[in-house]
């Protein structure tokens, strides 16, 4: 006897797939921490790594350590950081830890400038800052083992903050070839140098150590690059493609904000902010929205967040 809605048993299949998809989304969608910077001890010059939930929940110090510690970059469940632990007083070295804090590793065994840095090649090779070679900071390319792979700039100019592309192919990078500190682009074998920003030549609000262009951070998704710059009398994030166009304020003038990161997604944008005492915290900003959220809120410094992003397998 035929089936009376042949199509039944089909479009029973395809409900169950589309079920059996949604779940198996869910649970691979990643699990979100910010990481970042508190000065809990300012006399002993004691910066620790903390961990928080994005709404600002469960803080932790991961690292535990009277030691400067500063998280700069994450991987999957790696977390890396420089520190003066087994140095002398900021003198730093890279190490790696796990999300918990837990089988710390040092990477370098030459001193690393105090700067941002990142990865390519499931981080198998690092973009870093080091005086190595001289006194000036010159950019290298190492392994994961501290091995220097390549010098990428000789010039004795200060250059510092390199960071690849998101297909690891281009750095960006702060340079004072020009006199001032801007944002550079160049290949990731160090060829093709081209300056990226120009600070407005009218603005005098820049004080002398202060950032005409801050460090910068490559949005992952959308192919531009953010950075922090003192104009009009304010700190704020800006963005620019890596062509050098379309140049963009991006985040409000009630705070100054300087150091920041993206989530993988570019969903949120988390920065540290001073808040009407002048302290430095935590703010999450929906980038669609722009909704804000000031995640820390006490007398402690605390800055320099970044995510770190957690797959199914790497969650505890």
């Amino acid at each position: 006897m035929r089936l009376k809605y042949p199509f039944a048993p089909t479009l029973f299949a395809v409900l169950l797939l589309l079920i059996s998809c949604k779940e198996e989304a869910a649970k691979k969608e990643p699990k979100q921490y910010l990481l970042y910077n508190v000065l809990v001890d300012e006399q002993n010059d004691n910066y620790e790594i903390f961990r928080m939930n994005l709404d600002g929940s469960d803080k932790k110090n991961i690292s535990n350590h009277k030691a400067v510690d500063w998280a700069y970059y994450t991987s999957g469940e790696k977390i890396y950081f420089l520190s003066d632990r087994d140095t002398t007083y900021r003198k730093y070295l890279l190490y790696e830890m796990d999300c918990n804090g837990e089988n710390v590793r040092r990477i370098t065994d030459f001193f690393l400038h105090d700067s941002w840095f990142a990865s390519r090649k499931n981080e198998s090779e690092f973009v870093v800052t080091s005086y190595l070679d001289g006194e000036k900071n010159e950019l290298y390319l190492i392994d994961n083992n501290g091995k220097v792979l390549k010098r990428l700039t000789d010039n004795n100019i200060y250059e510092n903050d390199p960071v690849f592309s998101p297909e690891g192919d281009k750095i960006v990078f702060r340079s004072k070839e020009s006199g001032i500190d801007e944002l550079w682009i160049m290949d990731s074998d160090g060829s093709n140098r081209l300056q990226l920003t120009n600070y407005p030549p009218d603005d005098s609000s820049i004080p002398q150590h202060g950032y005409h262009a801050g460090p910068p951070s490559w949005e992952p998704n959308h192919n531009f690059i953010s950075y922090p710059s003192k104009q009009n009398g304010n700190y704020s994030i800006f963005a620019i493609d890596p062509d050098g166009e379309n140049l963009r304020q991006i985040t409000p003038d009630s705070t100054e904000e300087i150091y920041h990161s993206w989530s993988y997604d570019g969903k949120y944008l988390a920065y540290d902010g001073n808040d009407e005492t002048g302290n430095y915290d935590i703010f999450l900003m929906d980038f669609a929205s722009k909704n804000v959220t000031q995640l820390t809120k006490d007398s402690l410094y605390e800055g320099g967040p970044v995510f770190l992003t957690l797959y199914e397998s790497e969650q505890n």
